[in-house]
This record gives C-alpha cells, sequence and structure tokens, in this order.
C-alpha cells in the first residue's frame, strides 16, 4: 500500500463516522436540533444557524480525537503487530512510528481545538477524551476489568461533546454516556478473542450487557423528551444487526466469527446513535443518522475496523 492510504488506514475511516453519529446523538439529545428548527422557521436558515456552525465544529473535533486515538493504539502496538498482524501499516513498513506518531498529534491536537471553538466547556471535554484515548492505548487495553472502561468512558465522553453544543444539557442528561460506556466496553470485552479465540462465560456476559443496553433505551421512556415509538423501528433494526454475529461466536468460540461480531458491534453504534436521535428529535432526524451507517460499511470493505 502507498504512504498516503496506510496512514487512512491507521486513521480507521470506518470507524471516524461512528463517532460522527455519537455526535449528531448528542447534538439531539441535547435539543439543539428543535432550537433550530423553531430558529430556522423564523430568522435563520439551517447552515447559518450558530448551533449549526458548532455542530461542524464538534464533528471535526470527533474526527481528530478518534483518529489521533487509533493511530496511537497502532503506535504502541507496533511491536506485537509484527507477530499478530503484520499487514498492518507499521510492521508491514507501508508508515512509520515517527510518521505515525506525528499524525496522532497532529489529529488529537486539532480535534481539542475544534471543540475550543464550540465553548470552553466542549474543549475541556475533548481534552478528557484525548487523554483518556491516549490511556487506553498506554495502558488500559491491558487491564482486564478497568481497560473496556476506560474505551467505553472515551465514547461516552463523545455523546457529550455532542451534547456541549447546548452546555446546561450537561446538567441534565449527564447519564446517556453510560449507555454507550456499556455498549464499547462491552465490544473491548468481546474483542479480546480476536486473534486467539473467544470464551464462553465471556461471550454470555457480553449476550447479557447487549441486553441490558437494549433495557436501558426502553427506560429512556420515562424522560419527557423522549418517544420510545419512534425509537423502535430503529431499535429492532440495531438487535437484529448485533445479536446474531455474537450469538454464532458464542457457538463456535473461533477467532473469525469473533472479530464479524466485533465489526458489527462497533458499525452498530451508528444504528444504536439513530435509535437514540429519532427518540430525542425525530424519526426523520434518526434517519439522517442512519445514513451513516451504509457509508461505514463501504468504508470498512476498504479499511479495517479492527
Amino acid at each position: 500500500m502507498n504512504k498516503f492510504f496506510a496512514h487512512l488506514v491507521l486513521m480507521r475511516p470506518a470507524n471516524i463516522i461512528t463517532a460522527i453519529a455519537d455526535i449528531l446523538l448528542g447534538f439531539a439529545a441535547a435539543g439543539a436540533v428543535q432550537q433550530i428548527q423553531r430558529a430556522s422557521a423564523t430568522a435563520y436558515g439551517y447552515l447559518e444557524h450558530p448551533l449549526a456552525v458548532d455542530l461542524g465544529w464538534l464533528i471535526a473535533a470527533t474526527i481528530g480525537l478518534y483518529g489521533g486515538g487509533v493511530v496511537f493504539n497502532d503506535v504502541l502496538d507496533a511491536d506485537l503487530d509484527k507477530i499478530e498482524r503484520p499487514e498492518r501499516p507499521i510492521p508491514s513498513g507501508a508508515a512509520t512510528k515517527t510518521s505515525a506518531t506525528i499524525l496522532g498529534a497532529l489529529l488529537l491536537l486539532g480535534g481539542i481545538l475544534a471543540a475550543f471553538k464550540v465553548s470552553q466547556i466542549s474543549g475541556v471535554i475533548a481534552a478528557v477524551i484525548a487523554g483518556l484515548a491516549l490511556l487506553y492505548d498506554a495502558w488500559g487495553k491491558h487491564q482486564g476489568f478497568i481497560g473496556p472502561i476506560n474505551m467505553g468512558a472515551c465514547r461516552g465522553g463523545n455523546l457529550l461533546l455532542g451534547m456541549s453544543a447546548i452546555p446546561a444539557s450537561l446538567e441534565h442528561y449527564w447519564f446517556l454516556a453510560l449507555i454507550p460506556i456499556v455498549y464499547i466496553a462491552n465490544i473491548t470485552v468481546i474483542s479480546r478473542g480476536e486473534v486467539h479465540g473467544g470464551s464462553r462465560p465471556i461471550l454470555r456476559f457480553a449476550v447479557a450487557l447487549y441486553l441490558l443496553v437494549f433495557v436501558s433505551i426502553v427506560a429512556l421512556t420515562f424522560l419527557p423528551h423522549f418517544s420510545i415509538i419512534t425509537a423502535l423501528p430503529f431499535g429492532l433494526l440495531f438487535a437484529y444487526l448485533i445479536f446474531p454475529p455474537l450469538l454464532k461466536a458464542l457457538n463456535t468460540l473461533q477467532p473469525k466469527e469473533i472479530r464479524l461480531a466485533v465489526k458489527a458491534g462497533v458499525l452498530s453504534l451508528i444504528i444504536l446513535d439513530a435509535t437514540l436521535a429519532a427518540g430525542f428529535a425525530h424519526w426523520v432526524y434518526g434517519l439522517l443518522v442512519l445514513l451513516l451507517f451504509p457509508l461505514s460499511r463501504f468504508l470498512a470493505k476498504q479499511f479495517a475496523v479492527t
């Protein structure tokens, strides 16, 4: 592979699309979508509204944060990848540790600066996400219990970053970050069997955690601005995409099936975000988030997801 493509591989473009979906969900949960709709009916066009501009900066921020985080993951895993995944850009020689380090640093810094363009709170959240990502890359992924929570916290922080478009919403809906924390922590646990095979007790626990995510979505019905009716169709699609691969992996315990279960879990984060976004904003907005899914799947065929 050429050098440019190799560095794109390091950034995992398909996964970055899922991070953008987190921002769109947080934006909807904060009530920003409704504010733009009300204002656009009077004085502003959709793209001219200040919150729409903030959304653009937050999307740029998450691209930098996620891209930088996964690049550093490969930098710090380079020696291990020589043995387990020699096809990756650094061990294959398509990229160097130095070039990858520079790319990762620029992406993280750019992500933080983009977030500060929205507000100081957004910038602080972005800096915390960057710190959590580096902590996971260097230490967290080697820890049995803390590692998955560390990774989940990065995603939870990303949701809060989207909500920071309206800072007051963080006080009321901060607990929504717990859903992606549990979901991503679960995928992280599953992924530990990608190379050497899975553990049946761990995969059974993973099934239970997926069910917990669904219970949490239903529980949001008690919130005044969440509609389970508009969220339900998206939720059913979500279940259809994540459970069959995981159940197949549970049956075989084979690395290939586990990798497919992880891939389904990562890409289906968009469906989870669309489910919640539809509940908070409208099914049309949920459909807009859902449109990121085919884009992510297309990129997943061109670039590695794990």
